[in-house]
């Protein structure tokens, strides 16, 4: 039997919330053999039931009643039999008797087999809940009697594919300070199902969804939470069908209150396990029983779609706040350095152009933070070749506005110099020619700072490190890179966000810098315009931040990043596109790594960054052959 995961890794799960019939077992029945159907040809591999589903949750002391659990165990047997050709696994939950006890259970079962009968562990006996009257807490035997066999019902998991393991418990146990979860998901577990019936009152939900969200991210899976809904009896509580999917801290999907009905989540399991992996504090603990499910996971087309900016906040909200806080990481590791080496005195090359300009902000927020004058930032201009009025123009209407010393130190003689030194024909618009310009302004920016005791500033971004956009020992090079860890589409917030809160001038001059084309100014503009630009040479950036966020966050294959972009970019790109500058990015990103192995120090403030000195480290001659192969077979 074949029971590989999907191409790109999703599965897809649901948690269902039926309506019910207190006591009418036959009734329940039906409408969760409805459910499971409908949850199969959706392409579900997993289905979730709340608690005492079969019976209802509500029954009292008719949970004393031979007749329903007669009714209950008869209920079960139906459903396996009528399941049996299905390829879902299910848990549906109902009260068991075993021995001289009962049991809140969760049933699991599959190709009509019962494979599990988890217990809960947690009985409340407060408030409206008075369960202690009517249940007892799983044996520690961790083994239940149903009909002519027994089962395990502590600690179980359900393996479906190695990767592809489910746990279950029951409502309470995730509200208890020792959820059974947490010996499951150590256990193996990526997949976490609750069979509940929590009671609806006010602010409850919130609280619900965040302690659900943030469980789930501590404990790297996915947890799929299904609710009562409902027909729950209203003696004296209200049950609102509150389901809940989650992974690894977000929430994927969420059922309106007081609803019934099914909620899917295609749950990332390829995401989750390689995120236990590079967390070296992830501890396995084996310590669970582990039946094996025979069936095959459903081949769906997800309907998932990632982020197409995953380091841009989509919320205006918590982009501003992300902002503002990543200034003050920039400002305060720079602030830190030059505290720490006594320094007064900063030089940036000032282009004009997007980086340059966020390196210019961040050190004059740090000689804010220290206290010293910005007159000690010397903001340097270097027109050359490629220069045009706007770009040159926009440098120094920034350094006079943030009140930094400017001067402007034309670099056309000396290069030209240069060029007869080393018989190169500046006809020739080469990288020789390009890279000549780039190394003049660092050696210029060097020494400069050494004539007045100060320091470099860097100015490259994360997107240039990766695709390797920069002149070796030219641009390439600084004594403190505040950008280093800043994507190219981050630094466009960053800045527009700094024109927001400054006044008329700058502002204007923030976004003039803002709408102008991405381009290091190195071939000689056309009729006064920029002529080369940067996105047309290596491509979209947004592109290439996509990629490389998945790449390395995530450690994720070419074949999976580009299904994904297809899915992301829709509209926007087509599938060619994608192809072809994913091709280029692992080209890039394989060649140039020799760059990113003598960087200079930097803040980092994401959770992405390529630092040699312990963020990423890749030798140099890493050979890119195996990931080339799967982009040209896309």
């Amino acid at each position: 039997m074949d029971k590989k995961l999907l191409a790109d890794g999703f599965v897809r799960i649901a948690a269902a919330t039926p309506p019910v019939r207190v006591a009418d077992c036959p009734y329940n029945t039906e409408e969760i053999y409805r459910m499971i159907c409908a949850a199969e040809e959706n392409g579900a591999a997993v289905i979730v039931f709340p608690e005492l589903s079969v019976t209802g949750y509500t029954c009292g002391d008719l949970f004393k009643d031979r007749k329903l659990m007669e009714s209950a165990r008869q209920s079960l047997l139906e459903l396996m039999e009528k399941t049996k050709a299905l390829d879902i696994l299910c848990a549906v939950g109902m009260p068991v008797p075993s021995g001289g006890a009962l049991y809140n259970c969760a049933a699991v079962f599959c190709h009509g087999e019962l494979l599990a009968l988890p217990a809960k562990q947690n009985i409340p006996n407060y408030s409206e809940f008075y369960e202690a009257r009517h249940f007892s807490p799983a044996p520690e035997s961790g083994m239940l009697r149903f009909g002519d066999a027994w089962y395990p019902c502590r600690d179980v998991l359900v393996e479906l594919t190695p990767d592809v393991v489910v746990g279950v418990e029951i409502c309470e146990d995730a509200w208890v300070a020792e959820p059974p979860s947490v010996r499951l998901a150590r256990g193996g577990a990526t997949i976490l199902l609750n069979l509940s019936c929590s009671d609806e009152i006010i602010g409850k939900a919130q609280y619900r969804r965040d302690m659900l969200r943030l469980h789930a991210g501590r404990l790297l899976a996915a947890y799929a939470y299904a609710d009562s809904g409902f027909g729950e009896s209203t003696t004296d509580m209200i049950f609102a069908g509150h389901n809940l999917i989650c992974e690894n801290g977000a929430l994927l999907a969420e059922s309106a209150l007081f609803s019934d009905g099914i909620t899917y989540g295609d749950v990332d399991v390829e995401r989750l396990v390689q995120e236990r992996r590079r967390m070296n504090t992830w501890r396995d603990a084996p310590d669970c029983t582990v039946v094996e499910a025979d069936m095959r996971l459903p081949q769906i087309e997800t309907t998932r779609v990632m982020n197409p900016y995953p380091f841009v906040p989509q919320n205006d909200a918590d982009l501003s706040a992300r902002c503002e806080t990543i200034l003050k990481m920039q400002a305060t590791g720079l602030a830190t350095r030059l505290r720490h080496i006594h320094g007064k005195t900063a030089v940036i090359g000032l282009s004009g152009g997007l980086d340059s300009t966020l390196a210019l902000l961040v050190t004059a927020n740090a000689f804010d933070l220290l206290g010293l004058p910005r007159e000690g930032i010397r903001a340097v201009s270097m027109p050359c070749f490629g220069t045009t009025n706007r770009t040159k123009s926009n440098a120094q209407c920034l350094a006079e506005e943030l009140g930094v010393h400017f001067d402007e130190i034309p670099i056309q003689k000396a290069v030209e110099q240069h060029f007869r030194d080393i018989g190169h024909d500046p006809q020739t618009l080469d990288v020789t020619y390009e890279n000549a310009q780039a190394r003049e302004r660092t050696q210029l920016l060097m020494d400069i700072a050494n004539q007045y005791g100060g320091i470099v500033i860097g100015t490259g971004d994360l997107s240039e490190l990766a695709l390797g956009w920069a002149t070796y020992n030219g641009d390439h090079m600084s004594m403190y890179a505040v950008n280093a860890s800043i994507p190219k589409t981050l630094v466009r917030h960053l800045v527009r966000f700094a024109a927001m809160q400054g006044g008329n001038a700058l502002r204007r001059v923030l976004l003039d810098i803002l709408d102008t084309p991405v381009s290091p100014e190195l071939l000689p503009p056309k009729d006064g315009e920029i002529a080369q630009k940067t996105e047309d040479l290596v491509g979209p950036y947004e592109l290439h931040d996509y990629f490389l966020y998945y790449m390395l966050r995530f450690c994720f294959t070419p074949r999976k990043i580009y299904a994904m972009a297809l899915r992301s970019f829709a509209g926007l790109y087509d599938a060619e596109t994608i192809r072809k500058w994913l091709r280029t990015f692992y080209r890039r990103f394989f060649m140039q790594q020799f760059k990113r192995s003598c960087l200079p120090d930097g803040p980092k403030v994401g959770s992405v960054t390529l630092s040699p000195r312990g963020d990423f480290r890749m030798p140099s001659d890493a050979c890119s052959r195996i990931w080339m192969e799967e982009v040209e077979a896309l």
